[in-house]
């Protein structure tokens, strides 16, 4: 009798590809535990153990892992795939299992002998992983049995993957042959024409500029409507730079940050908007907005959405069924044959497996026909913004920077050692760089340079892209592989890890002496990812002399650009949002992060503001600490300020445990119909920073929230934040971000229900801001044009004067 079924999952790091393990364990009759265990990675063989009360192995099956050299031909190949069907013929006899005897498989050519490495690995996995499943005949088992171990339709892999080696086989009439031949066609692909260099500075790109300009006259006429203002009396200099920005949190922020969007845009806000900004579940957001799905419709992306997600993204009968039918398989895949077979040096690992299955749910439309290859293409978004009818999107990824070289002494590196003292020097030392994706531009603002959206992908060297042997360079890169990069949270460091799983084991006996252990060795943990970040070829590479001496040796010496989820440095994009040229007067957040209320990711933009020297920004803006005063909370945000960048990531899961702490007193939710008590937010929240020049060296006060908007229409008011935390809401029951379990981040189901509730209290949280919005929005805008008018006054009496000084006055 099946008494209980128990899973469990651990990950760990080998010496080669990655390799993960995921291990299931069914307990039956309280004496015979049968664990079954599979391996993501190039491992032949899932591995069957089984184990008595005591829990000593009693039998292990054999397991072999396919070992790949850099380089392999079609023959060296062959042998391999011989031995591993050899040993499993070994296994079958030993434990008793039949091998299926049925041709599940034609063989064809996988690669040939000049293909490059990455593909050769990525062609080697799919026969690995054809090999394994399709190696036992699960009927000998035992119906029972087996009915536990696979479920029905895993019966259905092999077949799966025995079509899929074969579309991917770069055999006459393939799928891999003709994406290739296509990723050649100027006509499919026109960029292949043109040739790409790098920018090296610090301004806005001419494309973005020229947005500027036309974006100006659409939210000219949307700030009159939304004001209720005759247009004609409207300067367009007096219309404020309006960014919306939203969080990250996996599909949480995405549905959510739909919602908010959905309502911005039904009360006339979201026209009145220049930029947009996303991390993570909101990248996906901005994706789906200006694709063909969403229309630039935030009420048909919510339909959406109800179609598509409420089946997991890798429940593998859909997912392999969409990377095997037309014409969704094509749409899928195409990018990832282009990469793996335009850049020998590319990687295939879990982001972009992520980033695929992503895609398969979320850029297909219900029904899985009509797919638009147009979506695939970031720099296709042009289509929707050139004109300036819709908002700039901003994508944002960072690059974990651990300057370990630059920290080594002479001796160091002349002996090629690293020293316990150099190590935490550098962790210590650690960031996080920024990358920014727009249509326009990939750019990233520590190296003051960037490269147009359509290069994404190709090989560059000395500020030039390089063309292959053949003349070609590879197409832009794949808007699904950047959806991965985009959203991989997963890719968090160790350190990251721990503190996320932290409150769930504290009960555990023994979790003191293992808390103290760790802490002990965080400073290491900080500096180990246990998942590979995605990557994209580095741009800067021969650049050392153009750029910024302040530049990492690494960016120099890389190949690659390994870049990860936005959120382990800042869960919400402010920083692009500050550039200099971007001029952002009012900073709309919508922050449905996990940690909402005690992680401060406004106030972490202090320290980034407080270095670059911009002015305005207000320092202060984000929750406070309960009941402190407001000097306490300043050397809080001093103290975060000169703290690692990189512990930003680590931050995370201390701020949920508080969190959980404080709803068991219920001080989560804003009482008072919304109103925010003492030390805490409601569900809108308004700050102002100051322009004025500072005269001694004392940091700024720290900002207050605003209790009347005049405040705003000082003349030294700066960067006005509008700040939208998701928070219970009693207008709408049955639905609570901190405690309901379909909210987490890592939950990758919602059903329309959810949907609708996810949505509808972000609506409910926006109407209770939605009258103080515009207060703000009116009292900006009335700042700007008192400014102007000063402005233009002062400059008539300046000419006046000039005047009678040059022709003197009637009397002479």
């Amino acid at each position: 009798m099946l008494h209980r079924i128990r899973a469990s999952a651990r990950s760990r790091r080998l010496p080669g590809p990655l390799v993960t393990r995921i291990g299931i364990t069914l307990v039956l009759g309280g004496s015979v535990a049968y664990q079954v265990q599979s391996h993501q990675g190039i491992l032949s063989q899932p591995v069957f153990q089984l184990r008595n009360d005591s829990g000593k192995e009693e039998t292990q099956w054999p397991r072999t892992r396919a070992i790949l050299p850099e380089r392999k031909s079609q023959s060296d190949l062959d042998k391999q795939i011989q031995s591993i069907e050899s040993k499993e013929d070994d296994l079958s006899s030993s434990s008793g299992l039949k091998k299926d005897p049925s041709p599940l498989f034609q063989e064809s050519p996988l690669f040939d002998d000049h293909d490059s490495t990455a593909w050769t690995t990525f062609a080697t996995r799919i026969a690995v992983a054809r090999t394994s499943f399709s190696s036992i005949e699960w009927g000998s088992i035992g119906d029972s049995i087996a009915d536990y171990i696979m479920p029905e339709w895993a019966r259905t892999l092999p077949g799966y993957f025995t079509k899929l080696q074969r579309e991917m086989s770069m055999a006459p009439g393939s799928l891999a042959d003709d994406v290739w031949r296509e990723a050649h066609d100027p006509d499919i692909n026109p960029e292949i024409q043109w040739g790409a260099s790098v920018r090296v500075s610090n301004e806005l790109c001419d494309e973005e500029r020229s947005f500027l300009e036309r974006r100006k006259k659409y939210t000219t006429t949307a700030l009159a409507r939304y004001l209720e203002i005759p247009e004609k009396d409207i300067d367009p200099a007096d219309v404020p730079t309006i960014a919306m920005c939203g969080s990250g949190g996996g599909l949480r922020a995405l549905v959510a940050g739909t919602g908010s969007y959905l309502s911005a845009q039904e009360a006339g806000l979201f026209d009145c908007v220049t930029y947009t900004s996303g991390v993570s579940g909101s990248c996906w957001l901005q994706t789906l907005y200006h694709s063909s799905l969403g229309g630039r419709r935030h009420d048909k992306l919510v339909e959406h959405l109800k179609a598509r997600i409420g089946v997991h993204i890798a429940f593998p009968p859909t997912a392999l069924a969409a990377l095997n039918t037309a014409p969704t398989n094509k749409f899928l895949l195409s990018g990832f044959v282009e990469k793996l077979k335009g850049d020998s040096g590319a990687d295939f690992g879990l982001v972009d497996i992520y980033g695929l299955l992503l895609a398969a749910r979320l850029l297909v439309p219900k029904g899985e026909l009509g797919v638009e290859d147009r979506d695939l293409k970031i720099s296709n978004q042009r289509d929707y913004i050139d004109r300036g009818q819709n908002p700039l999107p901003i994508y944002t990824a960072v690059r974990h920077e651990i300057p370990l070289k630059e920290v080594q002494s002479d001796d160091e590196k002349s002996e090629g050692k690293v020293s316990q003292g150099t190590k935490e020097k550098a962790i210590r030392e650690a960031w996080f760089q920024w990358f920014e994706f727009t249509p326009y531009e990939l750019w990233c603002e520590e190296l003051g340079a960037g490269i147009p959206s359509w290069a994404i992908g190709r090989k560059f060297k000395n500020g030039h892209n390089v063309v292959g042997d053949d003349g070609f360079v590879v197409p832009e890169f794949r808007v699904p592989l950047l959806m991965g990069i985009w959203g991989s949270a997963f890719c968090a460091t160790l350190s990251h890890y721990y503190k996320e799983i932290r409150p769930l084991v504290k009960g555990l006996a023994g979790f003191g002496d293992i808390d103290q252990l760790i802490a002990e060795r965080n400073d290491e943990l900080i500096r180990l990812h246990p998942i590979d970040p995605g990557s994209i070829p580095n741009y800067a590479v021969g650049m050392k002399q153009q750029l910024p001496p302040t530049c990492p040796d690494s960016i120099h010496e890389s190949s690659h650009l390994q870049l990860m989820d936005a959120g382990m440095s800042n869960n919400l994009p402010i920083y692009p949002l500050l550039r200099p040229g971007r001029d952002v007067d009012i900073l709309i957040a919508f922050d449905a992060s996990a940690d909402i209320k005690t992680e401060n990711w406004l106030s972490v933009a202090d320290g980034y503001a407080r270095q670059r020297n911009i002015k305005g920004w207000p320092i202060g803006a984000g929750w406070p600490k309960s009941n402190s005063p407001d000097d306490q909370v300043a050397d809080e945000l001093n103290a975060a300020q000169a703290a690692s960048p990189q512990q930003a990531a680590g931050k995370i899961a201390d701020a949920r445990e508080e969190q959980r702490k404080a709803q068991h007193t219920g001080s989560a939710e804003p009482q008072n119909g919304g109103k925010s008590d003492e030390g805490d937010l409601g569900y809108c929240t308004v700050w102002v920073g100051t322009t004025e020049e500072r005269k001694s060296t004392n940091e700024p006060p720290v900002s207050k929230r605003l209790e009347d908007h005049w405040e705003l229409m000082a003349p030294d008011a700066g960067i006005a934040v509008i700040y939208f935390p998701f928070l219970p809401n009693p207008e709408v029951e049955g639905v609570d971000p901190n405690t309901s379990d379909f909210m987490s981040t890592w939950n990758f189901v919602y059903t329309p229900d959810e949907i609708d509730k996810v949505v509808a209290l972000a609506r409910a949280n926006f109407e209770q801001g939605k009258e103080q919005t515009k207060r703000a929005v009116r009292a900006v805008y009335e700042r700007k044009k008192k400014s102007r008018i000063e402005k233009e006054g002062n400059e008539m009496k300046r000419k006046w004067r000039r005047k009678f000084r040059d022709d003197g006055d009637h009397f002479t």
